[in-house]
């Protein structure tokens, strides 16, 4: 599948979102810097080194171009999203905690993050190589890019 597209100037709301997750006790917010080494390695304890390292470069832009999921009652991470971590305009890597997922707690982190971009001046959002392409589609309908596979992650390490 090649990369998405999403008109960031026609995105469903987001506070519906927001109050959906918190109707289960999950807050959604922007990390600050101390949290940098817990935020990256939760994101690497649960989907990897690839995602943990995008999910580290966040933290060097300004603002931090990163979201996450906090669960209320126990003050641990159940779910993160990120963008401007691979290259500029894109959205991604993005993931919720098994025991959170149906909850609404990737829409609201997918919103968020695609609300910030449009705060920060961008008009488009790429969804780099996306898994849920149907979601994507429904959520804030996301387009393909033809002939985007396999785009800026051609040349990608993807082992030692």
């Amino acid at each position: 599948m090649g990369d998405m597209l999403v008109k960031l100037y026609e995105l469903p709301e987001l506070e519906s979102a927001l109050e959906e997750v918190r109707k289960h006790g999950i807050i959604i917010k922007r990390p600050i810097g101390p949290e940098k080494y817990f935020v990256v390695e939760w994101v690497r304890e649960k989907f990897g080194n690839h995602w943990a390292s995008e999910t580290d470069m966040t933290f060097s832009n300004k603002p931090i171009s990163s979201f996450i999921a906090i669960d209320e009652k126990t003050n641990k991470i159940v779910g993160f999203a990120c963008y401007d971590a691979t290259v500029r305009g894109f959205f991604g890597p993005t993931g919720v905690d098994e025991a959170y997922r149906g909850k609404g707690v990737g829409k609201a982190l997918l919103l968020a993050c695609l609300h910030d971009m449009l705060n920060v001046g961008y008009g488009y959002a790429i969804i780099g190589d996306p898994g849920p392409v149907e979601y994507y589609k429904k959520t804030v309908n996301a387009i393909e890019i033809e002939g985007s596979y396999p785009g800026v992650y051609k040349y990608m390490v993807r082992e030692i």
